[in-house]
Parts: structure tokens; sequence; C-alpha cells
């Protein structure tokens, strides 16, 4: 007989350790160590009567290759991030801040699935099956018309994952989404909805289920203050997706980001935009910065890289008069730390003083940007705040800047510069480091070496500098 045994479990980095602590010894954070009941029992290296014998290993070469099909969801910018589509038999857990779309969007994708043939159930632990019904209503007009989607698509208001588990396997449910994981719990655990034991054997019932049966299973995810997901990071181990939703519920735009894909690339994204019916998929360009007539200081178009896509960025920038010693450095869209080393290489070889200046930048349209590839944008829209001098329209920038103020190559360059020739530009700058450039389509492209040749490229917009 199996000897119950307890642990404690670190909710950050999952960490188990034989007794409390308050720090814990793997990640060294404080306060993480929750206590974890289970069994004792070990495991033997024989099979148990009426098992069946595990698969021998096999040379790579010998191990016949897996043709994973997929489910269209019917939202392109949802199949794009997933790689295709939704794999049967994989769980994905979708998380984001509060009110951001994350119910919205896997009930618009459960109605399309709907529609389609799908027999789908949707699990909600937070709202009544009418309040859900109101929105699908409202999201979702031909869910509840038409005959097909009506009949398909199953709505439960429960917290139990094991009646969750049983009306899936009733209905012959092909996908199921739980809206939340954080308040779904079993009742023969000793323990409180959205803590580390209830999580833990909730999960990893669902990925049983998932794998047992090839039903998809899709998790919303709550986040903490800081961003990450709720929980512990054993969570994010189980799962085989894991979707990010960002952007800020005050902007209409929406952004849908893998961080982990088992079964595709984590590097494409999806273009969404909240409207009063719901979530409306967006193309790229509803993101480009509008091409202004007159020329306006302290703003740059830098084409980046998104997966496969090209997003045309406007930064912009702010320089006001500061205290030295206590100058501000905000960012919003932009790693803060990046933004300093900028600004010191502009003071240090592009002769501007700044020290006693307080600087603000954003990326417009709520996008986020980290690829060094906009580090030239950047400084050129700072120094041009500052200076009051702006770039000619239609110009964009391109490069990597240097600690010592050279501005270094970049990847997929000839498709940047492709996608801002479409878009209008007309002007292209790039690093003169940049191997084998082929021009594409009628943009002049300016090839430079350091940041203090870029400064020249700006042009007065006003009779006297601005001056902090």
């Amino acid at each position: 007989m199996s000897k119950v045994k307890t642990s404690f479990v670190c909710r950050e980095c999952g960490a188990i350790a034989p007794r409390w602590s308050g720090r814990c010894l793997e990640c060294g954070t404080w306060d993480t160590m929750e206590t974890f009941t289970g069994s004792d029992e070990g495991e033997s290296t024989r099979a148990a009567p009426g098992e069946a014998a595990s698969a021998p290993a096999l040379p790579l070469h010998e191990v016949s290759a897996l043709e994973v099909p997929r489910i269209p969801s019917g939202i392109g910018e949802f199949d794009r991030t997933l790689g295709g589509g939704i794999v049967p038999g994989s769980v994905i857990l979708v998380g984001g801040d509060p009110g951001i779309g994350k119910s919205t969007l896997l009930l618009q994708a459960f109605s399309a699935l709907a529609a389609g043939g799908q027999r789908v159930l949707y699990a909600s632990s937070e709202e009544s099956a009418q309040q859900v019904k109101l929105r699908a209503e409202r999201i979702c007009p031909g869910a509840d018309s038409g005959a097909n989607a009506s009949d398909n698509l199953y709505l439960i208001a429960e917290t139990s994952v094991a009646r969750i588990i049983n009306e899936a396997r009733r209905v012959k449910a092909s996908l199921l989404a739980i809206d939340s994981i954080q308040l779904v719990q079993r009742h023969d655990a000793d323990a409180l909805p959205g803590s580390m034991t209830q999580l833990r054997r909730c999960c990893l019932e669902l990925v049983q289920f998932a794998k047992a049966t090839g039903t998809a299973v899709l998790l919303v995810g709550h986040v903490t203050k800081e961003g990450d997901l709720a929980g512990p990071k054993l969570l994010e181990h189980l799962v085989d997706v894991v979707l990010s939703f960002e952007g800020d519920r005050h902007h209409a735009f929406r952004l849908v980001r893998a961080t982990k894909n088992r079964y595709g690339s984590t590097h494409e994204i999806g273009l969404f935009e909240m409207t009063g019916d719901g979530l409306a998929e967006v193309d790229e360009s509803a993101l480009a910065a509008a091409n202004a007539a007159q020329p306006r200081p302290g703003t740059a178009i830098v084409p980046v890289m998104a997966g496969s896509r090209v997003l045309l960025a406007e930064i912009q920038a702010l320089v006001a008069a500061g205290f030295l010693g206590n100058a501000k450095r905000k960012a919003s869209g932009m790693d803060s730390g990046r933004l300093s080393m900028m600004i010191a290489v502009l003071e240090k070889h592009a002769g501007l003083r700044l020290a006693d200046q307080d600087i603000y930048t954003s990326v417009a349209g709520g996008m986020r940007i980290v690829e060094p590839a906009a580090d030239l944008a950047a400084c050129l829209a700072i120094a041009g705040a500052h200076l009051g001098r702006a770039l000619p329209p239609g110009t964009a920038v391109l490069g990597e800047v240097g600690l010592s103020g050279e501005l270094r190559p970049m990847r997929t360059l000839e498709q940047r510069i492709s996608e801002a020739t479409r878009r209008g530009c007309t002007t292209i700058v790039i690093p003169e480091s940049q191997q084998g450039v082929k021009r594409v389509g009628g943009a002049t492209l300016i090839e430079i070496h350091s940041i203090a040749e870029a400064i020249d490229l700006l042009s007065p917009a006003r009779s006297t500098p601005v001056r902090g």
C-alpha cells in the first residue's frame, strides 16, 4: 500500500523540496513554497501484470515520420499563430490580461468550428451558460441561428474537472475549451481552486484526457501583475502550446504570440482588432504609420520582422528639459535598457547633450519591438526630437547600432525593403556593412557607416532648433 508523502513545491519554477523553506533553493524567490501531497509509491522496472510492454528503442532513421493533422479554426490569424491549425490531442494554454479578449477569441473560434461540422464543448468556470450565450449572440450572430452551428456548440457552466471531462466524453467533443483553468478543481483534493495542488492535478488530468481521446483542449489562464502566467511553471511544461495575448485593453489592436509551440514556429504572430462585434482579423498594413505630408521631428519609420511578415512600425520620441542627475528615461513598446544604451551612444558618438533631458519613446499602435534592427530608428527619433529636425517624408531606416557608433547588418533585408516600398516608402537607409544587397522596387537606398552620418540625414523642419 502506498504511503502518503507531503512535499513542498515552488509555484514559480516547480522545484520540489522535502521540507519547507522561506526561499526556493532553485530560483531564489521568497515565500513561494507550497504544500503538495502525493503518493510515495515507487515505480518498478518490470511491467505490471496486464500492462503492455513499452516499445523498444529504435535508431533515429528507423522511426517513422508523424503526419500531424490540423483542424482549421476558421480564424486565419489564429491558425497562423498555431502553425496552421489546431492539432488533435494537443493542449493549448492562452494567457493575457483581464478583458483583453481571450474568451472572445475562443468563443469566436469555437463558433466557426461548430459551423464547420466540428462538435465542440465550451466550459465556463467564471460565468453562467446564459452569460456566455449573451456574448455569443453579440460576437457570433450566426451561432444561434444556424442549425449546424447550434447543434455542434455545447455550453456548460461547471468548476469540477471530472464533470467537464465526463460531459466532453458524453457529447463526443473533438475540442474542449475551459475558461479558466485557475477556477476548476477536483473535489477530492484538499486545496482551494487556483492553488498549486489543484492546478497541477487538474492540468495533468486534462493532458491525459487529451492524449488518450485525441480531443484538443484549450485552457484560458490568468496572468500576474508582472504579465506572467499565474500558477507554477509546471503548467507551461505540461501543455503543448502557450499563447500570449498582448496589447493594451484601451487600444484596439491585439497581438497573439506563441511563446511555446511543439507543432510549429514560435515566431509567427496573429493581428486582431477589438470591435463592438468581437475580434476582427486585420492586415499588417493597418499597423503601418501614416505617410505624413509634412516632416515631423521625433518620428522614424522602421520595417520590423514579426515571424514571416513585415510590419511597418513608427517610433516616436519626446525630449523635454529635465534635471541633471535625475533625467527620466521612459519607453513604451521598447526595451528600456536598450533605450539607455542608444542614448549613451548618441551622447558619445553623435555629440548630443542629453544628460539633463527627459526622454520618452513609444511605438505607435500598441506594438512591441524586441529586435535590434530598430536601433537606428530610435536614435534618429530621439535626435530629431532634440534638434527639432526630421527625416524626409517617405523615409524608412534600418540598422543595429553598436556601442562604438557603427551600424551593423541585419537579416532579411530584401524582404523588409520590398515591403517598405510597397507601403509607399521612397528612401531606405541601410548599413554600409550590409553585403549582397539587391535593389528591390524603385526605392532609393542610402548606405551609411555610423550614427554620426545618420544624424546628417535629418533635415531642418523648423527655422530654429528646439533645445532643452
